[in-house]
């Protein structure tokens, strides 16, 4: 499928299935395309192939807003970063443009932005990132992404959390993955976060 497929068409495909397709857009009119499009969650991979991601479902909704509701509350009591919302896109090293369920930047490197680059997408890679699974995502292509994206990109620290079978993964920069089996237990920020805990039980309300 071409990227000159009609918005329409977009909008009915990705109710019930996630579109992916090849494009020669450039970065601008990748940007242009994403900012005109912000009621959808579109992404491009390191290949070129933009991936358009079907409509939150109403649990997923929740688990989402859960996760981002907590770490922008840790976010706010210590005013070391940002944290970033669902919607916000990355240019990443390798070509990528990626979008996270909530992630986090230090303000050493936002700092260092121009203000025509806080403006548009910036090509800046988050400290920390965390993905939620949601009913219609592939859960290997999740994992591809939390491996391949963020942190072959830089990201210090990453969760994938799993409501479906309550479950998460921890990735950390050195290349560790460490599985969390059971909502009984919490996420650590770690150094990258200090303080910040999620307590997975949350998500179970």
């Amino acid at each position: 499928m071409t990227a000159t497929v009609e918005e329409s068409t977009i909008h009915q495909i990705v109710k019930n299935e996630q579109l992916v397709f090849k494009s020669r857009m450039s970065r601008e009119q990748f940007h242009r395309f994403v900012l005109k499009n912000t009621d959808l969650r579109i992404e491009r991979d390191k290949y070129g192939s933009i991936i358009i991601y079907p409509l939150m479902t109403f649990d997923s909704g929740y688990n989402e807003g859960e996760v981002f509701f907590h770490l922008k509350f840790w976010s706010k009591s210590n005013q070391l970063g940002r944290a970033f919302s669902p919607s916000t896109s990355f240019d990443l090293p390798d070509g990528s443009q990626r979008k996270a369920d909530g992630a986090w930047i230090s303000m050493e490197k936002i700092d260092a932005l121009s203000e025509e680059e806080r403006k548009s997408i910036a090509l800046i890679v988050p400290d920390f990132v965390m993905e939620v699974r949601s009913e219609t995502d592939r859960m290997s292509q999740v994992k591809k992404k939390m491996s391949e994206a963020w942190i072959a990109n830089g990201v210090k620290l990453a969760w994938l959390i799993d409501p479906i079978k309550e479950k998460a993964w921890i990735y950390r920069e050195n290349g560790t993955v460490e599985e969390v089996d059971g909502f009984d237990k919490k996420l650590s920020g770690e150094g990258i976060l200090p303080g910040f805990e999620l307590n997975l039980s949350d998500l179970k309300a």
